[in-house]
């Protein structure tokens, strides 16, 4: 792997993140983005019932990294391969 896993037997990165379901103890099916700078850009909570989709993570990590590069925004079902939209100010 080329990225750190980590073990959160203490469940403070859990709450810290309010991804904790205190009734049951386990966590929410949750993707937080982080950027380099150590901002969250984006969170999800997915219910239980519903798995996360990676192609649609990798999608909105693209579509950042296309906004910070290009400074557009990109619109519903955006693929690198299209172009993107002049945001509103």
């Amino acid at each position: 792997m080329t990225f750190p896993l980590l073990s959160d037997r203490t469940q403070k990165i859990s709450k810290a993140y309010r991804v904790l379901n205190e009734k049951t103890g386990a966590t929410f099916r949750a993707t937080i983005i982080i950027d380099p700078e150590g901002t969250i850009v984006t969170r999800f909570v997915n219910p239980p019932e519903v798995g996360r989709n990676i192609y649609e993570i990798v999608r909105i990590i693209q579509g950042v990294q296309y906004g910070r590069r290009t400074g557009q925004g990109v619109p519903a079902n955006w693929v690198p391969s299209d172009s993107g939209m002049m945001r509103d100010p």
